[in-house]
């Protein structure tokens, strides 16, 4: 059975894949830092779907997390053929009233996380020369969004990291790729008012926010698909970009 890792699991679009992977016959490790109960509550529909499924609650912007996690997945399961960087956390603000900590624990979740989780999988990954990284990204990562500033920047990063890791790991059959949401319904924009949304959806061509199971569904298909595809920042936005 192939094992996932998927971080930022408990909700919106990490919950999504963690439960698309599984039933499509994948065993799925999941990762959040708050909703432990959520995540638990994941692992129960994971388990009803026949998969097998491993709650790994914790920090990812911890590197002494991170290794320790996959320390004892390595004992579980063995081996990892997919990791989801998925967790992330969003600040709306004016950048001039952003402050240190804000930076820190913006770039730790969305940034850092996603450096120390692909470290070790790598590591994992090349003893095989197999396995496939994918990045969830955002749409502001290449474009920038007003009043985003932060998150803007670490999903810029995050896109850089992408292409450059993806480089560095395609002579070992190692795929990395990351996909750029746009605006997705879940919690995350749920801090928008109704006015806000229906602007929101105004500037959108597709007219409507997307869907988690959306975003999931693509992550099927470029994990069942081309193994030359790598490198790559796929955008599913609606047409907004």
């Amino acid at each position: 059975m192939k094992t996932a890792l998927v971080t930022g699991a408990s909700r919106g679009i990490g919950k999504a894949i963690a439960l698309k992977l599984a039933q499509n016959g994948w065993a799925v490790a999941v990762n959040c830092k708050n909703n432990v109960d959520k995540l638990q509550a994941l692992k129960n529909e994971a388990e009803a779907m026949g998969s097998i499924c491993e709650c790994y609650p914790g920090d990812v912007s911890d590197p002494g997390f991170v290794k320790d996690m996959f320390k004892d997945l390595g004992k579980r399961f063995g081996h990892l053929d997919l990791l989801i960087n998925n967790a992330g956390i969003s600040k709306v603000g004016l950048f001039t009233e952003s402050t240190d900590e804000d930076w820190r624990e913006i770039c730790g979740v969305n940034l850092d996380s996603a450096v120390w989780c692909s470290r070790e999988a790598a590591k994992m990954m090349l003893t095989v020369h197999s396995g496939k990284i994918i990045n969830i990204s955002s749409m502001w990562g290449q474009a920038g969004a007003s009043c985003e500033v932060l998150y803007s920047a670490t999903k810029g990063g995050m896109d850089s990291l992408t292409k450059a890791l993806a480089k560095e790991l395609a002579p070992s059959d190692i795929q990395v790729n990351a996909v750029s949401c746009g605006v997705i319904d879940t919690d995350m924009n749920r801090c928008f008012s109704e006015e806000e949304r229906a602007a929101l959806c105004d500037e959108i061509p597709a007219g409507r926010f997307g869907k988690a199971e959306e975003v999931a569904e693509l992550i099927l298909n470029l994990i069942n698909g081309n193994n030359y595809l790598t490198g790559q920042i796929i955008r599913l936005d609606g047409g907004m970009i």
